[in-house]
């Protein structure tokens, strides 16, 4: 038996490193990808992050001209959580396609909107839909709706995504707030740094702030919905995961895994924004339990839960 479990411990060392090591390699080569693609959307051969930043000013000045809201607090929606903006009120929605140059979602179940009003007696604007940096765009193009918001006066970003679930204990159509996440997509703050938004080195400590975590995590005592607290991964996709990168996960300790919103964190912790992530777990994760996840699957789960999502922002959002 001791030799068993030596070996056990041997062979789980093993495969623990060579997943390391994979994702290593995965995230160069994503690197190098993205720095063949890097701002072109700009014109330049080189990320030019002041004319990326006069973009930031002008989308916002665009925005302002079509609403008087001053948003205080950030939300973006993740697949099929757009029918949250049926529990605010709202005085504008603005199409991304009506913003020249704008990128514009092509995901299913994210319509595309950035919808301006009040909720809980707070401004608020809503991403009613992001883009997903599978969908071809830079990672600096992926979260310039957010820098977006946050030019227009946005302190604290809330971000929801639909994700799997690779920890067994949390169950489908149950939330997860996240305390840390491991992101395998390029990070939006390659490039010369934007300085009008934050300083060129951030310490990642702490990008989910503490305190919403745990008041909402009371909120949803009140309301007796479940709400776990874990590590969450960001993926590349659009391809589901294999049961394989599901395990390797796993043992680096991940309890969920999407496809977005850690790059949205880091690209926010870096305008000093404080952030809230809120999983929506709507499948288990490719080989748990024999799963195979779809996208009609990720849409139908999502939708179901957007009803316990209202309950959650509407209590959290007057403690901003």
């Amino acid at each position: 038996m001791l030799m068993d479990n030596r070996t056990s411990a041997v062979l789980i060392a093993v495969f623990g490193i060579l997943a390391i090591s994979s994702l290593c390699v995965a995230g160069y080569a994503l690197f190098q990808l993205n720095e063949m693609q890097d701002s072109s959307d700009i014109g330049t051969d080189v990320f030019d992050s002041d004319a990326y930043y006069k973009r930031v000013q002008d989308y916002a000045a665009q925005i302002r001209e079509k609403t008087d809201v001053v948003p205080e607090v950030a939300i973006v929606l993740g697949s099929g959580l757009g029918s949250f903006v049926e529990g605010m009120d709202v005085h504008t929605t603005i199409p991304y396609s009506s913003l020249e140059g704008f990128p514009v979602s092509t995901a299913p179940g994210h319509q595309g909107n950035f919808v301006l009003g009040t909720m809980a007696g707070k401004e608020i604007i809503v991403m009613q839909g992001r883009v997903h940096y599978y969908e071809g765009y830079p990672s600096t193009e992926v979260v310039l709706p957010l820098r977006v918001m946050h030019e227009l006066g946005a302190k604290t970003l809330i971000l929801t995504n639909a994700v799997g679930t690779i920890n067994t204990d949390y169950e489908p159509g149950t939330f997860m707030v996240v305390e840390d996440h491991i992101c395998l997509a390029p990070s939006p703050l390659i490039g010369p740094n934007i300085d009008q938004l934050g300083e060129r080195f951030i310490p990642m400590n702490g990008a989910y702030d503490s305190l919403l975590r745990e008041k909402l995590k009371g909120i949803a005592v009140e309301h007796g919905i479940t709400l776990n607290k874990g590590r969450f991964i960001q993926t590349v996709g659009p391809q589901f995961e294999t049961p394989a990168e599901i395990e390797a996960y796993r043992i680096l300790g991940c309890d969920t895994v999407g496809m977005s919103s850690a790059i949205e964190a880091i690209a926010a912790h870096h305008c000093s924004m404080r952030v809230c992530d809120i999983n929506c777990i709507t499948n288990y994760a490719p080989g748990i339990g024999g799963a195979i996840p779809s996208s009609e699957e990720v849409q139908e789960m999502s939708k179901k839960m957007a009803k316990d999502l209202i309950v959650l922002l509407d209590d959290l959002i007057p403690m901003i």
